[in-house]
């Protein structure tokens, strides 16, 4: 492949220019669409709707998991994890606690959760008989094992139509990570022979337990804590500013945001810290709740593609593409925007604040040191527009913005 163009327009202003040529080759005015954006931004209309789902926080929780799966009526348990986690000190501790209870593990689970691993995971489901899933590991755990509940939904022909319905199976997540997929109804998967990274799920498909664990994240090696608490960061600060948050979506949004941002920075210095730990997973529970509370936009949108397609952790992609998706709304959203940037330490400059923290935290800022080449950028382009996360964000989003934020962050 030939080197890229040099690029005369650097920093700042150089990537608004080329995001507003972006716009204009689209074929509509930048400021046009600006204005209508702002005048369909907030709604004094919402509905808030949530799963039936119990949070259980604390340390030294998760020995009361068997307890736990015998008060929601799981008698056949799927344990749903890796074979690092599975051999782990926790794990065992896991096996142990789920006793009688547990009669099928798969060890499994892969990044991204590509669509032969949910085979395997929904053949051996079937073949023990299984009532209860529990996911153990970091999102792709917890995604696997939302796989496994929802396609015994659609296999069985009982797909959950609200909150309220009882799901095929039982799921209580512990999440090892700050992904914050554990609290979430829908999961992504990957089809390993188009590259290509889908969402699917439900009103039924929501864990109906979680335990989050602080001692569990103490093994989470601090690139991978760094990563995936960015991404919780990422969470907040879209749902901060989406077109369809509710007041309590919002309050949690910024609280998130400044929590994350004290916290992770802690736990990358000193792992060890049980302390920044406890702080840092109770800012990926409200960064989880985000996500149940205001649909995702661009960002999250790319982020996914990404990952399906150069297979770069989703927590690294949501980083790097953060900063960059910022400056596309901040004509749109000056005021949330500010709020968002105040909560980081830098009213004046949100996206500048998020570089920083990932200067601080040793991340990359650019995708071309993440594996991704000039290939990846067109395809996840021209698959950007169609996305539902896309039509969720806050101003019109075309295959030309999808690009333009792109390149910014190549």
């Amino acid at each position: 492949m030939g080197a890229r163009a040099a690029r005369p327009l650097q920093g700042t202003e150089g990537r608004r220019l080329r995001l507003r040529a972006a716009q204009e080759r689209h074929g509509q005015d930048p400021e046009d669409r600006v204005a209508k954006a702002r005048r369909s931004v907030t709604s004094p209309e919402w509905t808030h709707t949530s799963a039936a789902q119990q949070v259980r926080f604390g340390r030294g929780r998760v020995t009361g998991v068997g307890k736990l799966v015998h008060e929601i009526g799981s008698r056949r348990v799927l344990l749903v994890t890796t074979a690092g986690r599975l051999d782990s000190d926790d794990g065992h501790r896991i096996v142990k606690a789920l006793g009688r209870a547990l009669v099928s593990t798969y060890a499994g689970a892969r990044s991204h959760v590509p669509t032969g691993v949910v085979e395997e995971a929904m053949r051996q489901s079937r073949r023990d008989g299984v009532d209860s899933v529990v996911s153990f590991g970091g999102g792709s755990c917890a995604d696997l094992g939302k796989a496994v509940c929802y396609f015994t939904e659609q296999e069985q022909g009982t797909p959950g139509s609200s909150y309220l319905d009882r799901p095929a199976l039982l799921h209580v997540s512990i999440p090892t990570t700050y992904s914050g997929a554990e609290l979430t109804p829908f999961f992504g998967m990957t089809d390993e022979h188009t590259r290509r990274k889908a969402d699917a799920g439900g009103p039924t498909v929501a864990p109906i337990a979680t335990i989050h664990d602080p001692e569990l994240t103490l093994s989470t090696p601090a690139r991978v804590s760094a990563e995936t608490g960015m991404s919780a960061l990422a969470h907040c600060v879209e749902c901060a500013y989406s077109p369809r948050r509710t007041p309590e979506a919002e309050a949690i949004a910024l609280a998130g945001v400044e929590r994350i941002a004290e916290a992770l920075p802690a736990v990358v210095d000193d792992p060890a810290d049980i302390d920044a730990r406890t702080r840092m997973l109770a800012g990926a529970v409200l960064g989880g709740r985000c996500l149940l509370n205001a649909s995702m936009g661009v960002q999250q949108r790319l982020a996914q593609l990404l990952g399906g397609r150069a297979g770069i952790p989703h927590g690294l992609a949501n980083a790097v593409i953060l900063p960059h998706a910022i400056r596309l709304s901040l004509d749109t959203l000056p005021r949330e925007l500010a709020t968002v940037g105040a909560a980081l330490g830098d009213a004046a400059d949100p996206a500048g604040a998020v570089e920083a923290l990932l200067g601080r935290l040793g991340l990359p800022t650019r995708l071309s040191d993440c594996g991704v080449d000039d290939d990846d950028i067109e395809a996840v382009a021209r698959q950007a527009e169609s996305g539902p996360d896309v039509a969720h964000d806050p101003r019109p989003v075309s295959e030309a913005d999808a690009r333009a934020i792109l390149e910014s962050a190549f």
